[in-house]
């Protein structure tokens, strides 16, 4: 793999709160990684300053 390549992390449930809810990594592993920290630090904040969850999205496949 091209060493400039990024697996890229979106997170839609956040767009309407955050101006761009993505995050990346060097790896796939990385990049989930990453994602988790993220959405780990997006919950914490909004839980400690009182503000309401979004709700998760569900895939649906056919």
């Amino acid at each position: 793999m091209d060493e400039n390549w990024l697996f890229l992390v979106a997170i839609p449930e956040f767009s309407d709160r955050v101006l761009m809810p993505c995050t990346h990594g060097k790896t796939r592993e990385e990049a989930i990684r990453n994602g988790e920290e993220v959405i780990e630090m997006y919950l914490e904040a909004w839980q400690a300053e009182g503000e309401s969850i979004p709700e998760p999205n569900t895939l649906q496949i056919a």
